[in-house]
């Protein structure tokens, strides 16, 4: 067995969709197991460049079996036009299929989550007003409508019933927004179905099952990161889902038993969009460098990243709760001009001078924190050609190795540019 995991291991945007797609080559099934359109997954092959944001990273390559898990949310218009694009980029997308299970983003949704971030001032999170949350939301709520509903109009109209009425009291008194008829929203669930139609795959338990009795290699592909985890990330500045190791079991339908390793995630230095507490930002002249160099813009909303130095403090908490099992290291090229590179170590309460070494989740308590950096030589060449890691300068495997003993898991891959043979793989877990 030979299952694994990609999870990004900081918030997001670490290149995970790189990782995927270079280690989908060895696999046969592909998992996208949580999110929805929210997630940005950029993929760079012969110099073309895909943006996925529903689809598996993996589906790329022909002959794979790629399923959108029942973790995810779906919304049908994002699908069919990411679909419809790559259809016409040549892309085949026979091997495509989505969980009856998954829940489906509709129109309500994204009207509560833009309204309700628009009007929330300074409390705003920072979300992409796809409907996330609000999917999400009803999910929990046991307000949410599956896949399989669309198929069954009986079953479809008596959630409706139950649900429409709430909803609409809600945009109606709330948020002071157009309300919705229920045969207004048969009619969309109607062209939805046909969306799904070619894609539905009611035999997935069956389909499953084979895969684990005949061995095939899976391959689970989160979206997010580990600090956006709604558990375990900066709460209330999180997504609405688990983005850990442990949300691959729980959103593929495959239980954790069968998964063997777990990928981490991180860029050489670190990255945020949206709101919420982020020690090592960089909000001078270095920070704009970075997100310059390495084209910080986010994939889903274009929205400038926040950037900062590589934070070990972080890092080690998100290989505890994540389940890491080795690391990927991702945009270490950033620093070919860099004179100086800067680890964050530990963080120093500016109020006492306490130290800590272990990462605090109680954010409330990080506005008073500031980080404690260890300083590494630059290695001022171009390391994009490199094949191995003999082909790097010392100083670049100096802070590689630095990484791994604070990270205190072994670093298996080393990202130096964007295209997909641009990657160094120490370790490839599916050989």
């Amino acid at each position: 067995m030979k299952n694994t995991v990609v999870v990004g291991a900081q918030w997001g945007d670490e290149g995970k969709a790189k990782i995927t797609d270079l280690l989908a080559e060895y696999a046969d099934v592909i998992i996208r197991y949580q999110g929805g359109c929210n997630a940005g997954h950029t993929v760079v092959v012969n110099n073309e460049t895909y943006k996925f944001h529903l689809i598996p990273s993996g589906v790329l390559y022909k002959d794979k079996f790629c399923f959108i898990g029942a973790g995810t949310v779906i919304h049908p218009e994002t699908f069919l036009k990411e679909t419809e694009d790559l259809k016409k980029r040549g892309v085949d997308l026979s091997g495509l299929k989505i969980s009856p299970l998954a829940t489906v983003t509709l129109p309500y949704h994204i009207d509560i989550d833009g309204i309700s971030e628009n009007t929330s001032g300074k409390n705003k999170i920072g979300t992409t007003k796809k409907g996330i949350g609000p999917t999400y939301s009803d999910k929990t709520g046991r307000y949410g409508i599956k896949v399989q509903d669309l198929f069954d109009k009986e079953l479809l109209e008596s959630r409706l019933d139950a649900i429409l009425p709430l909803k609409n009291k809600i945009l109606e008194k709330v948020y002071e927004s157009k309300t919705y008829s229920k045969e207004e929203m048969l009619n969309y669930c109607e062209k939805y179905a046909e969306i799904f139609k070619p894609y539905i795959c009611n035999e997935w338990i069956d389909k499953l099952s084979g895969f684990l009795k005949e061995d095939k290699k899976i391959l689970f592909e989160g979206a997010q990161g580990i600090m956006l985890d709604i558990d375990y990330g900066t709460y209330p500045y999180v997504t609405s889902s688990s983005p850990i190791g442990g949300g691959a079991a729980t959103g593929s339908g495959i239980g954790p038993t069968y998964i063997k390793n777990v990928i981490g995630v991180a860029k050489a230095y670190i990255t945020r969009v949206g709101e919420g507490p982020f020690i090592t930002e960089l909000t001078d002249k270095t920070g704009e460098t970075i997100r310059n160099i390495g084209g910080e813009f986010g994939t889903t909303t274009g929205r400038p990243r926040r950037c900062g130095w590589f934070d070990a403090v972080l890092s080690r908490y998100c290989t505890l709760v994540g389940g890491l099992t080795e690391m990927a290291i991702t945009k270490i090229d950033v620093f070919n001009d860099f004179e100086e590179i800067k680890i964050c170590t530990a963080y120093k309460d500016k109020r006492d001078g306490k130290i800590y070494k272990d990462y605090p989740t109680n954010i409330n308590l990080h506005k008073y924190l500031e980080p404690v950096y260890e300083t590494h030589k630059g290695w001022k060449t171009d390391i994009s050609g490199a094949k191995s890691m003999e082909d790097l300068p010392q100083n670049a495997k100096n802070y590689l190795k630095r990484l791994e003993e604070l990270i205190g898991i072994p670093i298996k891959i080393i990202s130096v540019g964007p295209d997909r043979e641009q990657t160094i793989i120490l370790e490839n877990p599916f050989k």
